[in-house]
């Protein structure tokens, strides 16, 4: 099988390494082997006050076959001496699909990038509220981490949401 891999060059600023994750994980969550990924630039006044950071190189549109198919959102969250880089996929609805941590840069709390507890997010909405301990299982070991990933897609939504009632996206 060949993969076909279409991005609109307009300085994407992802290294290659997490380009290729990335690809990965939209051909994989949306069963498509060629499609285009590209920037999708949110007004300056629009994401003003939003408590995730959107920018040219982080907020992705994903279409296949002349249609959109879905979203990507990658950042960056706080561990306990660094940061990690994670994935989120939507489909155009904007209901997470997938969520992928790309780059864990600690010796302790890598146990985030399970699948299983990943999971967690997949069917969440903008009209959800994630709470560590209740609706997000704890992680022995990778407390800050748990809570950094938690607190990192609760403010995905409630931006997401934001945008959404201003027909933003």
């Amino acid at each position: 099988m060949i993969l076909f891999v279409f991005l609109t060059l307009q300085d994407i600023g992802l290294s290659k390494s997490i380009q290729k994750k990335v690809d990965k994980e939209i051909t994989e969550t949306f069963q498509v082997n060629t499609f285009k990924f590209e920037a999708f630039i949110i007004p300056k006044d629009a994401s003003t006050g939003l408590p995730s950071k959107f920018e040219a190189d982080n907020f992705f549109q994903i279409h296949a076959n002349n249609k959109l198919i879905g979203y990507a959102y990658i950042s960056k969250a706080p561990s306990k001496t660094d940061e990690f880089d994670y994935l989120a996929l939507l489909d155009p609805e904007l209901v997470i699909l997938k969520t992928k941590v790309l780059v864990y840069r600690e010796d302790y709390g890598g146990e985030i990038g399970s699948k299983r507890w990943l999971k967690q997010f997949v069917g969440k909405t903008q009209n959800d509220d994630l709470r560590y301990g209740d609706n997000i299982m704890a992680i022995s070991g990778a407390t800050i981490s748990v809570r950094s990933m938690t607190t990192a897609m609760n403010n995905l939504l409630i931006s997401l949401k934001t945008l959404h009632s201003k027909n933003i996206i």
